[in-house]
């Protein structure tokens, strides 16, 4: 019953996976953070979060690029 629980407490939340996935794309991980993501995330939520991540910045670029060219004319 306590390993369950220990399992259950080492799992990332929300928001460390989001901060963790933010930390891995601009590259400034830790070694030991991403050793403990390994360890005790799902992969899965991992890789969603990568997919959400490099669609909401390729948005945020194609936003900011129209932006700027459009108040150049």
């Amino acid at each position: 019953m306590q390993e369950n629980n220990k399992k259950q407490a080492d799992k990332p939340g929300f928001f460390q996976v989001i901060l963790s996935t933010l930390a891995a794309a601009i590259g400034v991980q830790s070694n030991k953070n991403r050793e403990k993501d390994f360890q005790s995330g799902s992969m899965a939520h991992f890789v969603v979060a990568g997919i959400i991540f490099t669609i909401l910045f390729v948005l945020t670029l194609i936003l900011i690029v129209k932006t700027v060219l459009g108040n150049m004319g």
